[in-house]
């Protein structure tokens, strides 16, 4: 089968063993299982500078963090969860994504994203909440399933695998479900994204199980 939807990984830390690149890894899997073609951009690879609206040539990494997320069908975001929100590294490259304004459609219009946050405490829905407003921001759609991670210290082994199956099975099913609704939205299936993404709602009930 023609691999024809392209799905963005989009996170990670600055620690080299970043639970957060981990659980992406495993959702971009779960994309790559139902046919999507992936890429993962690791930000701590990226290196990206701090956004400044006033920089007359943006550098080449920014260019191509919007290049890269604008021609996706659909993308996967993970962050760690620093006091209560994203980290700076990962909201940085969100910020970057005003580049994407004068676009036509601008910004994210209509992509459909999927939301992971890591924490070392015991729940890290903040960082999915501060994610939620800025796919809205960026006029995308996310997912109704999300997988916030909690203890991320201990949730992976040594190979970046999720030592409970539980989580790992929401990560896959994170990953299939950007992929079934960015192939509806793309194709033209899906007149209303809107019910589409809550459908997606459904699977996360047997994803949770």
């Amino acid at each position: 089968m023609q691999r024809y939807l392209k799905v963005i990984g989009l996170g990670g830390s600055m620690r080299a063993n970043s639970s957060s690149l981990a659980a992406l890894r495993v959702a971009l899997d779960g994309a790559a299982e139902a046919e999507a073609e992936v890429e993962l951009i690791d930000l701590r690879s990226l290196a990206l500078p701090f956004y400044n609206q006033e920089i007359a040539s943006p550098p080449s990494e920014a260019t191509l963090l919007a290049d890269k997320a604008y021609h996706a069908h659909g993308l996967l975001w993970a962050s760690p969860m620093y006091h209560g929100t994203v980290s700076g590294s990962f909201k940085n490259a969100l910020d970057w994504l005003q580049l994407l304004s004068d676009r036509e459609p601008a910004f994210l219009t209509d992509k459909v994203i999927g939301l992971i946050s890591v924490a070392g405490g015991v729940q890290g829905i903040q960082a999915v909440n501060t994610m939620e407003f800025a796919v809205r921001a960026l006029r995308g759609w996310a997912v109704p399933l999300v997988v916030p991670i909690a203890q991320a210290w201990q949730a992976f082994d040594d190979r970046g695998r999720p030592r409970d199956p539980g989580v790992e099975k929401q990560l896959l099913t994170l990953g299939k479900e950007v992929t079934r609704v960015a192939g509806l939205m793309t194709q033209g299936v899906a007149i209303d994204p809107a019910a589409e993404c809550a459908a997606a709602a459904r699977t996360a009930q047997g994803a949770s199980a």
